[in-house]
């Protein structure tokens, strides 16, 4: 970790962020996450659905990424991202999920910014946590083709769970409540940022929300701060399939029109046209960084991943030009 380094903030959700974050804090001890608060499946959408908290799946690996490389960072996050396997109510049940409800629960739901705080330093985690809005939201995904049979027709998909799952193309997501209250925290950071970064993660269900909170899109795009986007290493399945990587920067452009983009990021080897890669990112104001940023090693079900260090090594390269 690099001592005093560029404040930054990245966004995202899920196993896109965690890697993300995995690799940020070896660059900087001032990193925030914004994170996505839209899942309605698994523990999370238990939890939500029983106690009406924000969901804390996300924000839980968020925390979790953040862990140091020792003994007592390890053992922690190792804890917190343990699921009970059981016949019983907590089957499926991340220990990580109930810390963080358990906490909101004693502090009151009000307080979810100082919960998060509370496990972060327990954790000992290299940067803060923060939620994109407060209170919990559904994507909506406008989708041509979820009925096979109809092929050009458009339908909406509501649910988080459900939008990553549908078939068909989607085209588009807005978000129920449609003017969620920004986490205040959340709009400070960016206000103060030196670096915003999007990516890598699903794009539709990760990304793309933080773009549809009004007051939070607003945030962004006023920002001081320059903006780096991270090209996922694949299409995700059921979100963007056949996606290119420039047809992510157009679907980018088309939910945040006046966003500026500094810098793309793209790993060299899934990179089938680099001269059209760049042509993409120079309309949206930005240049291309190609590096070597993907695992040898395949994730657990066999997707390809991000390798914190090389990631590390990469933004050191775009925060230092």
């Amino acid at each position: 970790m690099k001592p005093n380094g560029p404040k930054v903030v990245a966004l995202g959700g899920g196993h896109g962020l965690y890697a993300s974050l995995s690799a940020l804090r070896r660059v900087t001890d001032r990193l925030t996450a914004i994170v996505t608060v839209a899942d309605d499946g698994g523990s999370s959408g238990r939890l939500r659905r029983e106690l009406g908290v924000l969901p804390p799946g996300d924000l839980r690996m968020a925390l979790a990424a953040l862990c140091g490389d020792d003994e007592w960072g390890q053992t922690w996050r190792d804890v917190v991202q343990h699921r009970f396997r059981s016949e019983g109510d907590l089957q499926g049940h991340a220990v990580g999920n109930l810390l963080i409800v358990a906490l909101w629960e004693l502090l009151g739901q009000e307080a979810a910014v100082d919960g998060l705080d509370w496990v972060g330093r327990l954790l000992g985690a290299h940067g803060r946590v923060l939620p994109m809005a407060a209170v919990p939201m559904d994507i909506v995904a406008e989708v041509r083709g979820a009925d096979p049979a109809r092929p050009d027709e458009i339908t909406h998909v509501k649910g988080q769970v459900a939008c990553a799952k549908t078939p068909g193309s989607v085209l588009g997501v807005s978000l129920v409540p449609a003017d969620p209250p920004a986490c205040p925290e959340a709009l400070a950071a960016v206000d103060d940022a030196d670096w915003i970064v999007f990516g890598p993660g699903s794009w539709f269900t990760s990304v793309l929300p933080h773009l549809k909170v009004p007051a939070l899109a607003r945030a962004l795009a006023g920002s001081r701060a320059r903006r780096a986007v991270a090209l996922n290493l694949a299409p995700q399945p059921g979100e963007t399939d056949d996606f290119s990587p420039q047809t992510h920067l157009e679907v980018l452009r088309a939910h945040a029109p006046g966003l500026s983009v500094d810098v793309v990021l793209a790993d060299r080897g899934v990179v089938d046209d680099p001269a059209a890669l760049d042509k993409a990112v120079q309309e949206i104001g930005g240049r291309l960084v190609l590096a070597d940023v993907a695992a040898e090693d395949a994730a657990e079900d066999g997707s390809p991943r991000h390798e914190p260090a090389r990631l590390a090594q990469a933004f050191v390269q775009i925060f230092s030009e």
